[in-house]
């Protein structure tokens, strides 16, 4: 499942490939959606006892249910569902999903083979990862969405400009995973074709997903919409400015945002537990135990909910782009 010549060659000039196929939507998705439904029964049954909601609405399929939930509390819940802890605000009950099916699709032997014919065969999984599930921009009013990264398109970004600037040299790989048809009207992604080239671009906090490159730094002119379905992967360079479209479907946009970099490179996270998903020098040092990784990101959160918080954004309002 290695990217072939002319895919690479692609992802080399333009800093972006769509590869269709890479992943078998009954094998590979099916256990994480599975999986995901129990996470949506503990997230209802906290809601009913905290009186959110009156009725859990167990037996609706997991897409509706997530939108009756949306609708009936203002909130997409997105913590509830992540596979890492937010960058503010870390308590000891700070939810969070790390389960076996997560695991199994982080360590994916298809999706590394892919990974590993770009950036090498010592991969380490990079701990800047997420779950976005993203339900109809029009199922909340505004009033309630407002300030609700969840809710919203996410802003035009580089994923470099998101970690801490020890990982500006670090080479890691963006693959994003869609679990739903991602198109147009779902609030695919969209890339600017060639604007890895350059260097980190100016990030001013703002703007619906929490930081935003300016227009007067970069041009959306160009940009080019990719659309997925499930099974589909799409990989980028660090560098790459990207944003998603609103999802102006009636469907949830369901979707994982992982990134893997050669091993013994900084994460642009440190706070945050990496581990070893392939190693062909030392296969010993692969982490295979899902619990394991669970356990990590438990003791994670542990000693950051008692430790001063910890400053994850380089970017501030001060830079002259940002006025």
């Amino acid at each position: 499942m290695s990217l072939d010549s002319a895919q690479l060659d692609h992802l080399h000039t333009y800093g972006y490939v769509p590869v269709h196929g890479l992943l078998d939507p009954g094998r590979d998705l099916a256990p994480v959606s599975e999986e995901y439904r129990g996470v949506l029964d503990r997230l209802a049954s906290d809601l009913v006892r905290d009186g959110a909601i009156e009725d859990p609405l167990a037996g609706q399929p997991f897409a509706e249910r997530f939108m009756r939930i949306v609708a009936a509390t203002g909130r997409a819940h997105s913590q509830y569902f992540d596979f890492s802890l937010p960058q503010t605000g870390i308590e000891p009950t700070t939810p969070m999903w790390t389960g076996p099916g997560v695991f199994a699709l982080l360590t994916n032997s298809s999706l590394l083979d892919a990974v590993e014919s770009v950036i090498g065969p010592e991969i380490e999984s990079n701990p800047v990862q997420h779950v976005r599930i993203k339900p109809p921009e029009g199922l909340v009013s505004p009033d309630l969405a407002a300030g609700q990264h969840a809710l919203h398109a996410t802003s035009w970004h580089q994923d470099n400009g998101v970690v801490t600037p020890d990982a500006d040299e670090s080479d890691i790989l963006t693959v994003w995973i869609p679990l739903t048809t991602a198109t147009v009207r779902h609030g695919c992604l969209q890339v600017i074709p060639g604007s890895h080239r350059g260097g980190v671009l100016v990030h001013c906090p703002g703007g619906p997903a929490g930081l935003e490159i300016p227009s007067s730094v970069l041009s959306r002119d160009g940009a080019v919409a990719v659309p997925l379905e499930p099974g589909d992967v799409l990989f980028l360079h660090r560098r790459t400015a990207h944003a998603s479209l609103p999802n102006v479907s009636d469907e949830i946009r369901w979707s994982f945002d992982l990134r893997y970099h050669p091993t013994g490179q900084a994460t642009g996270r440190s706070a945050f537990p990496g581990f070893v998903a392939r190693s062909r020098s030392d296969p010993t040092s692969e982490l295979r135990d899902a619990a394991v990784w669970a356990r990590m990101w438990e003791d994670t959160r542990e000693r950051l909910s008692a430790a001063e918080a910890e400053k994850f954004n380089r970017w501030d309002s001060d830079a002259p782009a940002c006025a």
